[in-house]
């Protein structure tokens, strides 16, 4: 799969010093009574305060599960820990709206055959047609001839995985 070689992928950022200090000062002031952790519903309340959302309960019980049984709370490395991550996958999201969206010339929210066709063509534009032509069936997941934002995140997910565990679909030698 074409994704799987070019797909967007996970952000690896340096945090800056002022985001940090940030996100330290957001667990001191969801850190009641100074106890040197975030119980589960402080995180709650730090997770609104970056990013906007309460986080549901799968999400706050998958944190809490992580905690170790030592302490009780989300120590400060943790929350560091947790929050850079959240970070990263917000930033990949961004990065594979950003991608739709360019395909997205008509602003139709799916892409067609003729906006991969011109898209690779742009970016790579010695592709043979038929490798297009095989992205596109790939990432159309219902074969409705439209490929939507859900179908293309799968699609960049599934090929950044892929990408991961070295099992590109690209044959070796392959044209780009």
């Amino acid at each position: 799969m074409f994704f799987s070689q070019a797909g967007a992928r996970p952000q690896m950022w340096e945090v800056s010093p002022s985001e940090h200090k940030k996100w330290v000062e957001v667990f001191k002031a969801c850190d009641e009574d100074n106890k040197g952790y975030l119980s589960r519903e402080d995180f709650k309340v730090a997770v609104v305060m970056l990013f906007g959302y309460k986080p549901s309960k799968i999400e706050a019980d998958s944190v809490m599960s992580s905690v170790d049984p030592n302490t009780s709370g989300i120590l400060l490395e943790g929350f560091l820990n947790i929050v850079r991550q959240k970070k990263e996958v917000q930033l990949y999201w961004n990065e594979i709206r950003h991608i739709f969206t360019a395909f997205d010339r008509h602003y139709r929210g799916y892409l067609t055959l003729e906006d991969f066709t011109k898209a690779f063509r742009q970016v790579a534009p010695k592709l043979p047609e038929r490798i297009i032509l095989e992205v596109f069936r790939e990432v159309d997941q219902d074969s409705d001839g439209h490929v939507s934002f859900k179908d293309f995140e799968y699609a960049m997910n599934y090929g950044q995985k892929r990408k991961q565990h070295g099992l590109d679909l690209l044959k070796e030698g392959e044209p780009l």
